[in-house]
């Protein structure tokens, strides 16, 4: 489990991307398409699509970066260039890094990864390691990727939408109760799971959160000398519907089932009875959308109500473009 503890200054300092991090996604794609077709993000439209477009080819398209990123794997940090505007600017960002941070992000790559000719002339820096790498970076997005990033940039906008909604109708809690299903906010700390044990003080640099179509799960990079990077999965439109699948993306399917039912104000035990839960489980999601700003409590008696909010009304009725 990862740890992200917020100061004030940090909460005060939350930032979106005003758009996904194109190198970021181009490497995530091949890391994604490398792993076996199930989680979430195979459920998405782009996905399956470039799935059958790169199926037989992917390792031969994506050239050095195929072994650089494996599905269980950590990304190199190098990787992500969350400063760089567009996709040029962060290949060239990425080719130019130090020869000695290259080395610290490249010696988390398994013996196997290592093994290859590229990655240990890479963590080197040689001149044509770093060539080979941008080359076949840009062969790869253009081949594969670029004809999804219309796609891509509307649906982060979708999600960026939805994300200011929720903050401007349920504060920071609420963003951060719903950034998604896996993580768990308890003030003022937000919880990750990622293998191991880490805690990680933002110290006041703040959280920039960055859109992602590819990846599978929340991924943070640390910067000690600026806000941590937090990459997150987005919410994908239903083409069905033209509208977002909100619920069940922000809050998982369980809990998004409990809002639902309180369409009609109803207390722990009915709500437990209506979904089909335990009790003790309906306490603990609707503590978790009580502190999300998607539910009041009041108690009546001995017993807690617990009614919608004009935010959680909001999603319930489809989303960022619902009316108050």
């Amino acid at each position: 489990m990862m740890r992200v503890h917020f100061s004030d200054a940090d909460l005060r300092l939350i930032t979106f991307t005003q758009a996904p991090n194109a190198l970021w996604e181009t490497v995530l794609s091949v890391r994604l398409l490398r792993g076996a077709p199930t989680g979430r993000s195979w459920s998405r439209p782009g996905v399956r699509r470039l799935h059958r477009q790169v199926r037989g080819s992917l390792v031969e398209r994506a050239g050095v970066l195929a072994p650089l990123v494996t599905p269980k794997s950590l990304v190199p940090a190098f990787l992500l260039q969350p400063d760089a505007g567009d996709f040029a600017t962060g290949v060239e960002l990425a080719s130019q890094t130090p020869s000695s941070y290259l080395a610290v992000d490249l010696s988390s790559l398994s013996p196997a990864q290592r093994s290859g000719r590229w990655a240990g002339e890479l963590a080197a820096g040689t001149a044509a390691a770093r060539q080979a790498l941008a080359g076949d970076l840009h062969r790869y997005f253009t081949s594969s990727v670029e004809s999804l990033w219309p796609h891509i940039q509307a649906e982060a906008a979708a999600d960026r939408a939805l994300r200011a909604e929720t903050l401007l109708r349920g504060g920071v809690d609420a963003l951060l109760a719903t950034l998604h299903p896996d993580c768990r906010w308890q003030p003022p700390t937000l919880h990750i799971p990622i293998d191991g044990d880490h805690d990680i003080p933002l110290c006041g640099r703040g959280l920039l959160l960055i859109p992602s179509y590819f990846a599978p799960r929340p991924m943070v990079l640390y910067r000690p000398d600026a806000a941590t990077v937090l990459v997150y999965p987005i919410v994908v439109t239903d083409r069905s519907t033209g509208q977002a699948d909100v619920l069940g993306p922000l809050l998982g399917r369980t809990r998004a089932a409990v809002l639902a039912t309180l369409r009609d104000p109803a207390t722990t035990t009915s709500v437990a009875e209506r979904v089909g839960i335990s009790l003790g489980s309906a306490s603990q999601h609707t503590a978790i959308l009580r502190n999300a700003g998607l539910i009041s409590t009041t108690r009546t008696g001995g017993a807690v109500l617990h009614t919608l909010t004009p935010l959680g009304q909001a999603l319930l009725r489809g989303g960022p473009n619902a009316g108050p």
